[in-house]
């Protein structure tokens, strides 16, 4: 009986450390547990952290594209110093065709002036030569008239 007794103490000795052995797993397995879970907590905040990383890529590649596509279309255009000597130029001849314009109006309206006066001169003029024919008709008038009253 002392033998069954042993065996028992020895199973029961045997039973208890198994115990022990599986309380400290299952501390060791509930420890791994929560560094898995943070591990996967770390990497769900760096995937987010990455996905912001990946827009302000995408959003400074895309500034940097319209960047380039501004700078093609000002290359194309002069620069400020050659536009500014251009639109000088420009308002000098402007100012130059200005002068010019005044010029052949100011001759335009004398020839206007003086073409009246021409139109106003050679109607005289014709008014003067029907005046004179008229005269030269009264006065051969007069004449055949004075000469048929002197025959008779």
């Amino acid at each position: 009986m002392l033998s069954t007794l042993s065996q028992c103490e020895f199973s029961m000795g045997k039973t208890l450390l198994v115990y022990d052995m599986n309380l400290r797993e299952m501390e060791n397995y509930e420890k791994i547990y929560k560094e898995i879970e943070c591990s996967i907590a770390g990497a769900h905040e760096k995937i987010a952290e990455c996905k912001k990383q990946i827009l302000q890529a995408k959003r400074i590649r895309k500034n940097r594209q319209e960047y380039d596509a501004l700078a093609k279309v000002i290359q194309h255009h002069p620069d400020r110093h050659e536009t500014l000597k251009e639109l000088e130029s420009l308002g000098k001849e402007l100012e130059h065709l200005s002068h010019i314009k005044e010029s052949v109006e100011d001759k335009l309206e004398l020839r206007r002036k003086q073409f009246h006066v021409l139109l106003s001169t050679i109607h005289e003029l014709q008014q003067t030569l029907e005046n004179d024919e008229k005269l030269s008709e009264v006065e051969e008038a007069q004449e055949t008239s004075m000469e048929t009253d002197s025959k008779p």
